[in-house]
């Protein structure tokens, strides 16, 4: 296991040099790149994530989250799920990418799950938000209103069938008394700062991820795959796909500039799976769980598959 650490660690580093001496030797091409992904995150994805953070976390940290989900014990406890799952969910859903790893984050700090409890809570709590879905994919992006309620509907369906499926698996286990956390002294501050500070944390990372993507595509580093997925779709399609898998949004929104006929289940797998850029961001959150990174990228991969099948069968 040391040895592939190693690799690991030397293959990031050689990356991370490499792109660092993209951006010195083209700085007039790679900060404006940098700019449209703050362009990216400021247009759509900090207006529909920053209120619903703020409520998120206002929730759980005055315990009224906890105490809504007493009346769903039955149902949650059914699929090996803590009581807080539902209320989890419901955050997920309303909030959208990274709130929903946040808020599971913030449950197992206050003792209310558990580790196991995290491994099922990161398959359900992980979803995109329906203000993204709608407003910034469905109207901005493919301006069609209808094409967002689409991926959204399919993209949940995706995330909350396969998650389940995997609950009803593993639910076999120990039971155990769930404690009451303790109520924060200072919601309104620490909700506020911390919803600051995770929407500006997304920001870098799409802005981030958007220039590494530039970079991969400007030295064709992903052409093998780009000319793998040539094989089903067209060149631009494609390309747009293989920026998608670095960074979501900016891939939504080639793809949408391709007109491609499987756009809608493309753009429904990646915002399901998520990309390194919001697979990243969710992992800062649900690594402190000991949430393994391999095994929650699969099953995000899994539910991608999902959500391209549902909307191909329905589109």
């Amino acid at each position: 296991m040391k040895i592939f650490k190693i690799i690991g660690w030397t293959i990031l580093s050689c990356a991370l040099v490499f792109m660092a001496g993209a951006f010195t030797i083209y700085p007039e091409r790679y900060i404006n790149c940098c700019f449209k992904g703050f362009a990216l995150w400021a247009e759509c994805v900090a207006p529909s994530l920053f209120p619903f953070m703020v409520i998120t976390l206002i929730f759980i940290k005055t315990g009224i989250a906890e105490k809504a989900a007493l009346p769903l014990k039955k149902v949650t406890g059914f699929f090996g799920l803590p009581p807080a799952a539902a209320v989890c969910f419901i955050m997920s859903i309303f909030s959208g990418y990274p709130a929903g790893s946040r808020a599971v984050a913030e449950f197992y700090d206050s003792g209310a799950v558990n580790e196991r409890d995290c491994k099922k809570l990161s398959a359900l709590c992980s979803t995109s938000g329906p203000l993204f879905i709608i407003g910034s994919v469905g109207v901005k992006m493919l301006d069609d209103k209808s094409a967002g309620w689409k991926i959204l509907l399919a993209h949940l369906t995706s995330v909350l069938v396969i998650a389940l499926i995997l609950c009803l698996i593993s639910r076999k286990g120990k039971k155990r008394e769930y404690r009451r956390s303790a109520q924060d002294k200072n919601v309104l501050y620490n909700s506020f700062y911390g919803s600051v500070i995770s929407v500006c944390v997304a920001g870098g990372f799409i802005a981030f991820f958007c220039v590494a993507g530039q970079i991969a595509h400007d030295f064709n580093i992903l052409l093998p795959l780009e000319k793998l997925l040539g094989l089903f779709l067209d060149e631009a399609a494609a390309s747009a796909v293989c920026s998608g898998l670095i960074e979501a949004t900016s891939g939504c929104r080639a793809l949408s500039a391709t007109g491609a006929k499987l756009t809608l289940p493309l753009a429904g797998f990646l915002i399901t799976f998520g990309g390194l850029s919001i697979l990243l961001q969710q992992l800062c959150y649900l690594v402190k769980a000991k949430i393994n990174p391999l095994k929650f990228i699969a099953v995000k991969f899994v539910q991608g598959l999902g959500c391209f099948a549902i909307l191909l069968l329905f589109q």
